[in-house]
């Protein structure tokens, strides 16, 4: 079985590759990697965010774009970026789904973005505002996607202890 997975193309900043990290932990979402990264994953600012849940994590690392478009051809992708002209609320997603998200600095280079833009969606926002933070768009559309699929395999309860 293939999972769902957030998708990292080249991210800068650990802290929000720490973040994402603990929300794929906590939802049963792959975390994939794709070089060059802006840090090494043994930094401890990396690990801090992503908590003590990192043994939990599946994690895959790619080399480069193509690589891990060979490699992973049976899913549904779906690239996030404020150039795209669609909500990411406007879609389904169908299992098992990608969600692709660019570098901090720079979002996902045009020449993908041309190349898949029907699968192309944003976070709406005010217009004079640039972008949100990484870790939370992951987290928006991630659990957009999961709350579609009616939470596969998630705890949907929780339970008061009695005292």
């Amino acid at each position: 079985m293939m999972n769902n997975a957030v998708v990292l193309l080249e991210p800068e900043i650990p802290q929000n590759t720490g973040n994402i990290a603990r929300t794929c932990t906590a939802t049963g979402t792959e975390l994939i990697l794709i070089r060059p990264l802006g840090f090494s994953i043994d930094e401890k600012s990396v690990r801090r965010a992503g908590l003590d849940y990192w043994d939990k994590l599946t994690l895959s690392i790619y080399d480069s774009f193509d690589s891990y478009i060979r490699d992973r051809r049976d899913v549904s992708r779906f690239f996030l970026s404020t150039k795209a002209a669609k909500s990411y609320s406007e879609t389904s997603y169908p299992q098992p789904f990608h969600l692709i998200f660019g570098k901090e600095s720079a979002g996902i280079p045009e020449s993908i973005l041309k190349a898949h833009y029907g699968d192309c969606f944003r976070i709406p926002m005010m217009p004079q505002i640039r972008s949100l933070n990484l870790s939370n768009c992951a987290a928006v559309v991630l659990y957009e996607a999961l709350r579609q699929n009616d939470f596969p395999f998630l705890q949907k309860e929780g339970r008061l202890t009695e005292s």
